[in-house]
């Protein structure tokens, strides 16, 4: 696998930054759609950032790390499948508003066994991380399937610790 960096301005270079800017775009707007005052995002550095910083750092990463292929891959990976699973969600929290949805949520869990929900969580970021394993094997180290796959289990731990944060949180504003 090539793990070098390509020429600035080149066509592979604007493809990747295009990429990028597609990726962390998507992730920027589902996560506007989902907590436009970011009540919800469960990343505390980018909470803290807010909007503004945070599209400009993202402007600047995605400028640099167009540069290196394998880690610029796993980047739009991860930010494609982070603003899939807002949106899976985003509606419901629109709906309700970004607090009552805490409220609701929290409600939730105090009423489940957190056991099973962390069987839950636990079971589905293994199995999408497995997918991830799965591709990074059978890439044959080629740069494409192999960062993608890696991009996958990036989401995979992302999902769990931002979920696991999140629900601690949840949890000890209840107790």
């Amino acid at each position: 696998m090539e793990n070098e960096f390509v020429p600035f301005g080149s066509r592979f270079y604007q493809i990747l930054l295009f990429l990028l800017l597609f990726s962390r775009g998507m992730d920027f707007l589902s996560t506007w759609i989902a907590t436009p005052n970011l009540v919800l995002e469960a990343n505390p550095l980018a909470k803290k950032m807010g909007w503004k910083f945070g599209i400009l750092l993202n402007l600047v990463i995605s400028a640099l790390f167009a540069r290196w292929p394998l880690p610029a891959i796993v980047i739009i990976t991860t930010s494609v499948l982070v603003a899939a699973r807002n949106l899976q969600s985003a509606w419901l929290m629109r709906s309700l508003g970004e607090s009552a949805y805490r409220v609701w949520m929290a409600e939730r869990l105090a009423t489940v066994d957190l056991r099973l929900y962390l069987l839950c969580l636990f079971g589905q970021t293994a199995l999408t991380a497995a997918v991830g394993l799965a591709l990074m094997y059978f890439s044959q180290m080629r740069l494409i399937p192999f960062a993608i796959g890696m991009g996958i289990i990036t989401y995979s731990f992302a999902v769990t610790v931002y979920t696991l944060l999140s629900v601690w949180r949840l949890r000890r504003r209840t107790v």
